[in-house]
């Protein structure tokens, strides 16, 4: 379970704050990750009943991520969308780490 966090601080360091192509892969790949450390932790019968909201927490990330790269959208937009996605990443990363501390 260290491990699984341990983990998730060191995605934590990854996530990219300005958007860019390469960051918009990067952060992608991060919350691939991320999913998979989420099921790593939720097989963890003390953590299953937790764990459950973190997962629902990432549809709306993917989803702002992927509107943050669409053509439509000015440069301001797009930053303003893809800070805003990596804010609720980190969010989340940073709440499942005080759920560590509780334990």
């Amino acid at each position: 379970m260290n491990e699984s966090f341990q983990k998730v601080r060191d995605l934590l360091e990854r996530v990219p704050r300005r958007h860019n192509a390469d960051n918009v892969k990067e952060i992608n790949s991060i919350v691939d990750e991320y999913e998979d450390v989420l099921r790593q932790l939720e097989s963890n019968p003390q953590l299953e009943p937790v764990i459950a909201g973190y997962f629902e927490a990432l549809d709306p990330i993917r989803r702002t991520i992927k509107e943050s790269n669409h053509a439509k959208h000015s440069k301001k937009a797009k930053d303003d969308l893809f800070d805003d996605a990596s804010g609720q990443l980190k969010d989340s990363m940073e709440d499942l780490l005080r759920l560590e501390a509780s334990l």
